[in-house]
């Protein structure tokens, strides 16, 4: 019997009880690669951002469109690390990288229009014990259990999500600064990077909301000096910029289809049923580090150790693997790669279907 046909039904999934050994060795055997090195974060969050900037440059500049998309693609894979980078500023602890988040917006978050506020203090929701895979997870869709026509029309709305934050950046929150209401509604459901449209974000307080107000200045500003730059240099660098952009969130929701099982349908679970409905992607495989990078090939251990860093996933996954045996519950939420769980998730859509 394979690795997918052993994982339990979606109806089965909440009452799946909790595997004491799994959650025990999970925090003893990884105890002492749980801090984050500055020396890895830094290098190669500058790294994926130099080089995807320089790439995009390479792309607008190019004489040649097969050359153009060469560099488009290097943008594309190396800003989508960078970009991940968002997920690592929700769970490290604020001291543990002196600087780093405020650079990281500065380099990326802000100038891709996506600073940090909007996953921070909303990713970790999706964590929250009570509230995975229940209407209040910003970041959970059934997504096995609906309709096939879901799975195209999730992966094609994030085509269009540069310009609606273009479009955020550059007239709503100028508009919402004076029209409370519009403010109301754009901090509550267009303020945070969430699959669930039923999710209402609540107002940021303290220094969360000095936060918000300065990362959010940063971007109205960012985004009216993109659409300036058109009137000097042209519409090219921005539709191409644009591009990437989109290219980009495309791939990463990609990922997100594969991120977890999407099969439970509402219920609260236990911890051991959500890792059950998560997934990893282990190696030998090497084509899950481009599609899952910063550590998201290993989702499901992540969700046993949220705050574990990403540089100590594999090898808190190979003691893991190593501990507990292909016969554990561990091994269950391990996967050959991308397209089976395309696959898998496709079938159950087609059945719900019919």
């Amino acid at each position: 019997m394979s690795v997918l046909e052993k994982i339990k039904p979606a109806s089965a999934v909440p009452s799946v009880p909790d595997d004491m050994e799994m959650l025990r060795a999970a925090v003893e055997l990884t105890r002492d690669i749980s801090a984050a090195r500055a020396d890895i974060y830094w290098p190669d969050m500058l790294l994926s951002a130099a080089l995807g900037y320089g790439a995009m440059a390479g792309a607008i500049l190019a004489p040649s469109l097969p050359l153009a998309l060469a560099c488009a693609a290097v943008a594309v894979l190396a800003l989508y690390r960078a970009l991940l980078f968002i997920h690592e500023l929700t769970h490290i602890h604020r001291t543990a990288l002196p600087g780093f988040r405020t650079v990281w917006n500065a380099l990326v978050g802000v100038p891709l229009l996506t600073p940090s506020f909007m996953y921070e203090n909303v990713h970790t929701l999706h964590h929250a014990r009570t509230r995975y895979g229940t209407a209040e997870d910003p970041e959970y869709l059934p997504l096995a259990l609906m309709k096939p026509w879901s799975l195209p029309a999730f992966i094609l709305i994030s085509a269009l999500l540069p310009i609606g934050l273009l479009i955020r950046a550059a007239l709503l929150v100028p508009l919402g600064a004076v029209v409370p209401p519009l403010r109301k509604l754009l901090w509550e459901r267009a303020s945070s990077l969430s699959i669930n449209p039923d999710f209402r974000r609540r107002p940021p307080e303290g220094d969360f909301a000095r936060m918000v107000h300065w990362q959010e200045f940063g971007t109205f500003v960012w985004a009216w000096a993109l659409i300036a730059s058109t009137q000097v240099l042209g519409w090219r660098p921005l539709l191409v910029a644009l591009a990437v952009v989109s290219a980009t969130a495309v791939f990463n929701q990609i990922r997100t289809l594969v991120a977890h099982l999407w099969e439970n349908d509402g219920e609260a679970m236990t911890v051991t049923a959500q890792y059950l409905d998560s997934v990893n992607v282990p190696p030998p495989g090497i084509w899950s580090e481009f599609w899952a990078p910063v550590g998201l090939r290993y989702h499901a251990l992540h969700h046993l150790l949220p705050s574990m860093p990403y540089h100590s996933l594999a090898e808190a996954h190979r003691r893991l693997a190593s501990r507990l045996g292909t016969g554990s519950t561990y091994a269950l939420a391990n996967y050959p790669g991308l397209f089976p769980l395309v696959g898998r998730l496709a079938r159950s859509t087609m059945l719900r279907g019919r």
